[in-house]
């Protein structure tokens, strides 16, 4: 055998190239040991990241509801859970900050920044909203006129502009408050009692401006939106509180995406998915 002649440079080179990769490999294999205090502060930034995005998300592009009364009755029924799209009329930054779940406002009146709107309400948008007359509630409602609108209601029809507003009309005796009495004071107690019910409407007709019958048109101001329920005869709405300020506006219903009938105690599967319009 030649020795001279052999390359003993190839097969160095064949045993050294599989020698590093099997030693790689090997570090590959073998687990990172971790203190528990970097485990931990993986923890906190995986859970940090999650609440954030999520954050992000609820305050920016879409936030979950609940409707939990008959006032847009027959397009929205108690116990349905929508989505509403924010970004559509421009989200806004918050202008407070508040403890969660108990709604504990910390700090009030901080510096709102509203982003570009990809479009300003229209008429027949469904739009969720804060309560003029209590920020943290959370009212939805359908916008029947806009700024410069003149609005009138007669005969319980909405006319916007001189024209009739297409509506479903709810049930007039939905979400009503009913109080038992007793006609003997002196029978209360007793089990088998003769009972009469007294109907107590959300809305009584003595607000500032009745359900139906508007003494003169009215003329939508700048800056703001008429809004009402669909089931207009029990719907605590501009008719009482005013036109809505579009400041106060949160965003638009997209769909349902769980219904519950709170009466039968059973879900509503035929109205998943159903678009909100």
């Amino acid at each position: 055998m030649n020795l001279e002649n052999f390359d003993w440079k190839s097969i160095n080179w064949r045993f050294w190239r599989k020698d590093k990769q099997t030693q790689a490999g090997a570090a590959r294999a073998r687990p990172v040991k971790r203190t528990p205090r970097e485990t931990f502060v993986e923890y906190v930034k995986a859970i940090g990241s999650a609440v954030l995005i999520a954050l992000v998300l609820r305050q920016f592009i879409f936030q979950a509801f609940t409707i939990p009364t008959g006032s847009m009755l027959e397009t929205l029924q108690i116990g349905d859970f929508l989505f509403v799209n924010k970004f559509l009329y421009g989200a806004k930054t918050p202008d407070r900050i508040r403890v969660p779940v108990i709604n504990w406002t910390i700090i009030d009146d901080l510096p709102v920044l509203r982003l570009p709107a990809i479009r300003q309400p229209r008429q027949g948008d469904i739009i969720v909203f804060e309560y003029p007359r209590n920020r943290n509630e959370d009212y939805i409602k359908r916008c029947v006129a806009v700024a410069g609108d003149t609005v009138a209601v007669r005969e319980g029809v909405v006319y916007v502009n001189g024209l009739a507003f297409e509506s479903n009309l709810g049930d007039p005796d939905a979400d009503h408050t009913c109080i038992p009495t007793w006609t003997d004071p002196e029978s209360c107690p007793a089990p088998r009692a003769k009972k009469d019910q007294a109907h107590y409407v959300r809305n009584p007709r003595n607000h500032r401006w009745p359900w139906d019958g508007m003494p003169d048109p009215y003329v939508v101001p700048e800056g703001t939106i008429f809004m009402m329920g669909d089931n207009r005869y029990n719907s605590m709405d501009s008719r009482y509180w005013g036109p809505l300020d579009l400041k106060l506006i949160k965003g638009k219903a997209l769909f349902i995406y769980w219904s519950w009938d709170r009466d039968r105690h059973l879900p509503r599967f035929s109205r998943l998915g159903d678009l909100v319009r």
